[in-house]
């Protein structure tokens, strides 16, 4: 009995690899395409001071010595 030995067939390994490779970059263009950087927004919010006593948007009157320790006049 003879023993058989299936033949490998290179051209299809690598036609393999190459189309997994091709779908690969495909859809690494198309997020470039589709995602890609548009550069700076056109809006500007610009700087919010974040402690409320500060902010244009305060509700309350900033205090004269805003200091939260004892001292002078922060008592």
């Amino acid at each position: 009995m003879e023993q058989t030995t299936p033949k490998e067939s290179s051209f299809a390994t690598w036609l393999v690899i190459l189309l997994l490779l091709a779908i690969i970059l495909a859809k690494g263009f198309f997020s470039f395409l589709l995602v890609g950087d548009r550069g700076q927004p056109t809006w500007d919010y610009r700087p919010v001071k974040d402690v409320p006593g500060e902010s244009p948007y305060a509700i309350y009157e900033p205090l004269p010595y805003p200091q939260h320790v004892k001292g002078q006049r922060g008592e």
